[in-house]
C-alpha cells in the first residue's frame, strides 16, 4: 500500500512508524505538515497515497485532504480523550494505565470514528522518556493493527458517540499549572511537575535573576537547604532545595526574552556560567539562588551504593564476572564533557576482573553521539564540534581496543550517527525491539567519524553499508537484526530492558567457550589492523569532518542551528526524496 506519514517533526515515533510500515512492504513517503497546508496537498497530488498517517502532528491537516482521503490521526491518549496535551494530564494525575489511539481525522480534534486503540502502564519515568518507550510501543501495535483492517476493508471504524466511551476533553497544560512552589510544594510534587515537562515545554522559573525553563528532574537523598536555593552541581546538572528535601535538574533553557543569544537546552551548569559578568556578579541583581554563585561541586561515585537515592548520569556495578557501565544523558546527546567521563569511567570498568562487560544506556536513548546544543551554544562552535568529535572517537576506540573481555551494548532505546558507532564497537548488540537506529550522519550534513567506515561495513558489508549512510532513512530493530546492525533482539517492555540485560549477560559469561570467543576476537583485532590500522581509519573520517566544521558555509552550521533551535526544516519534500539527492 502506498502510505504517507503528515508529520509536524520527522521525530522517534513518525521515524519508528515509517520504518515498521517500510518493513511490512509497504511504500512510505513522509511529508513535514508544520510549513503550510499547501505542503501536504503537494504530497498528496504527487504520491496520491492510498492511506494518509499522522503520527505526529501539531496542526490540522488541511480539510479538503481529510474529506477526500483517509487520513488517520495517532492520538497519545485512550478512547474519548480528547486535546493538544494528554500525556501532560495523564502524568499531572497519576494515571496509572493510559492508552494509544488512532482516529480519523474530522473538522473537531481528536472527535473522529476510532480505528485501533491500546492500552499501556504509565512508568514513573519523564515525558519524553515515556513518549519514546511506553507510547511508541502503544502505537505501533495500534497503527499497524488500523493498517490491517484499512487493507482489508471490512472494517468499521467505532464512532465515538458509543455511549460506552466517555468523551474528555483536556485542554493546553499551561505553564500556570506547571509552577513550582518552592517553599510549599513537596519534592514528590516538584518531580512530578518537572517529569511532565522535562523536554518540551520545560518548567518556567528564576534563576539568578533570569527566567528559565527547569527540564528534567531527580531526587537527592542527602543535600538540604532552603527552599529554592541551588546547593550544589554534579556533571552539569544543579541541586535546588525543596520543601523537604532536594532535587538535581540536569538541563535549563533561557526564556527567548531573557536576552540570551543561545536560548535552547543545554547543561545547567553552562547556562547559569552565562548569566555572570567576568566579576562573577549577577547582571541583573538577584533572584532564588542568587546567594550561592559559587556552588560546590558534589560527585557521586561509579559505585555507587545500592542505599543510595541520588542522581547521576554515569554508573558502573558488577555482578559477579560481568560489569555494567550505566550512562544516561537528556536526550542521549554527548558532548565533549560527557566523552571525557564516559571514557574515564570505561577505563575505570577495564581495570575490575570481569570477562562481560555491558555498556548499558538503560531504558531511553542509548545515544546520539555530538553535543549539538552545547555546539551551537558555544563562543566557537567549529572548534568545539573538533574538539567533541575527537573525543567520542577516543571513546569509540577504546572500545575497539578492548580485547581482553567481550563487551557487550545494550542498546534499549534510540540509536543515531556516532551514537549507533559507539554500540557498534562492541562485540555483540542487544537491542530493545521497539527501538530506532539512524546509522547515517547526512542529514546534519556531516560525513560522520567514530570509525564508522571500519564498524559499519564489518557487520553489514560495504554495499550495505553505503545504502544505509547514503539513504539516511531510520532502521527498525527487526531490520537491524535481519542485516546484521544488532545481534540480538530484546523483545522486552522498556521497563524490563534492565533485568533482561542482566539474565542474559548472565547467560554469556557462562558460556563455556568464553574464554576462546575472547582469544578469537583479539586475534581477529590484530589481523584487522595488519590490514589497515585503526588510526588510517580515524584520520581519513576526521579530515572530512575538520573540513566541514572550519568552513563557515558548509550546511552543517545552518542545519545545526535550525534543529538546535528547533527553527521550521529547509524543505517541505518528502524524506525519501533525499536520497537521490548527490552528497
Amino acid at each position: 500500500m502506498d502510505i504517507l506519514l503528515a508529520v509536524s517533526a520527522f521525530n522517534s515515533l513518525s521515524q519508528r512508524m515509517h520504518a515498521e510500515l517500510s518493513d511490512l512492504g509497504h511504500r512510505v513517503d513522509v511529508v513535514l505538515a508544520s510549513h503550510c497546508p499547501d505542503a501536504v496537498r503537494a504530497a498528496v497530488c504527487e504520491f496520491r497515497p492510498e492511506l494518509i498517517i499522522a503520527p505526529m502532528l501539531r496542526t490540522a491537516l488541511p480539510e479538503d485532504v481529510w474529506r477526500e482521503h483517509t487520513c488517520l490521526i495517532v492520538h497519545p491518549g485512550p478512547p474519548g480523550d480528547r486535546g493538544p496535551a494528554s500525556l501532560d494530564w495523564a502524568i499531572a494525575e497519576e494515571a496509572p494505565r493510559w492508552g494509544v489511539t488512532v482516529l480519523q481525522a474530522e473538522a473537531a480534534m481528536d472527535a473522529g470514528d476510532i480505528w485501533a486503540t491500546e492500552p499501556f502502564t504509565v512508568s514513573p519515568v519523564g515525558k519524553s522518556d515515556l513518549y519514546r518507550n511506553e507510547v511508541s510501543d502503544a502505537a505501533s501495535v495500534a497503527v499497524l493493527e488500523a493498517v490491517r483492517r484499512y487493507a482489508e476493508g471490512s472494517y468499521k471504524p467505532r464512532p465515538q458517540s458509543d455511549p460506552a466511551i466517555d468523551v474528555v476533553w483536556r485542554d493546553f497544560f499551561r505553564q500556570e499549572r506547571r509552577r513550582i512552589d518552592w517553599e510549599q510544594d513537596s519534592t514528590r510534587t516538584v518531580l512530578r511537575k518537572l517529569r511532565g515537562a522535562d523536554s518540551q515545554p520545560g518548567v518556567l522559573d528564576e534563576l539568578l535573576g533570569r527566567e528559565v525553563f527547569l527540564h528534567g528532574g531527580y531526587p537527592e537523598d542527602r543535600l538540604r537547604g532552603q527552599p529554592g536555593d541551588l546547593l550544589a552541581t554534579r556533571a552539569g546538572a544543579v541541586c535546588r532545595a525543596t520543601r523537604d528535601g532536594a532535587v538535581w535538574i540536569p538541563e535549563l533553557r533561557p526564556r527567548k526574552t531573557s536576552g540570551d543569544p543561545a536560548p535552547f537546552r543545554r547543561p545547567a551548569v553552562s547556562v547559569l556560567a552565562g548569566f555572570l559578568d567576568p566579576s562573577g556578579a549577577t547582571p541583573t541583581g538577584t533572584g532564588p539562588g542568587a546567594s550561592s554563585l559559587s556552588l560546590p561541586e558534589d560527585p557521586a561515585p561509579l559505585e555507587l551504593p545500592a542505599e543510595r537515592g541520588t542522581w547521576t548520569d554515569i554508573r558502573y556495578r558488577q555482578h559477579g564476572d560481568i560489569g555494567f557501565l550505566a550512562f544516561s544523558f537528556p536526550s542521549g546527546a554527548m558532548s565533549t564533557d560527557h566523552c571525557i567521563r564516559l571514557l574515564a569511567a570505561y577505563r575505570y570498568a577495564l581495570a575490575r576482573p570481569t570477562s562481560v562487560l555491558v555498556l548499558d544506556g538503560g531504558r531511553d536513548f542509548f545515544s546520539n553521539g555530538i553535543h549539538l546544543n552545547v555546539i551551537e551554544a558555544a563562543a566557537d562552535p567549529a572548534g568545539e564540534s573538533w574538539a567533541n568529535i575527537n573525543a567520542m572517537d577516543d571513546l569509540v576506540e577504546a572500545v575497539l581496543r578492548t580485547t581482553d573481555r567481550l563487551v557487550v551494548a545494550a542498546v534499549g532505546g534510540n540509536a543515531a550517527a556516532g551514537g549507533l558507532m559507539l554500540a557498534l564497537a562492541a562485540d555483540q548488540v542487544w537491542c530493545r525491539a521497539g527501538a530506532v537506529l539512524n546509522p547515517h550522519y547526512r542529514r546534519m550534513g556531516l560525513y560522520g567519524s567514530e570509525f564508522w567506515t571500519y564498524t559499519l561495513p564489518r557487520r553489514v558489508g560495504a554495499r550495505a553499508a553505503h545504502q544505509l549512510t547514503d539513504e539516511a532513512l531510520p532502521v527498525s530493530a527487526a531490520r537491524a537484526a535481519r542485516i546484521g546492525l544488532v545481534d540480538r533482539l530484546v523483545p522486552v517492555a522498556a521497563q524490563e530492558f534492565t533485568a533482561e540485560i542482566e539474565s542474559m549477560a548472565a547467560e554469556l559469561a557462562h558460556t563455556p567457550d568464553l574464554r576462546r570467543r575472547i582469544a578469537a576476537k583479539a586475534a581477529a583485532r590484530r589481523a584487522d589492523e595488519e590490514v589497515r590500522p585503526l588510526a588510517e581509519y580515524r584520520r581519513g573520517e576526521l579530515a572530512r569532518m575538520r573540513a566541514t566544521f572550519f568552513d563557515r558555509e558548509a550546511e552543517y552550521h545552518a542545519l545545526r542551528s535550525a534543529f538546535v533551535r528547533k527553527l521550521p526544516g529547509h524543505s517541505a519534500r518528502p524524506l525519501t526524496l533525499l536520497a537521490g539527492e548527490p552528497r
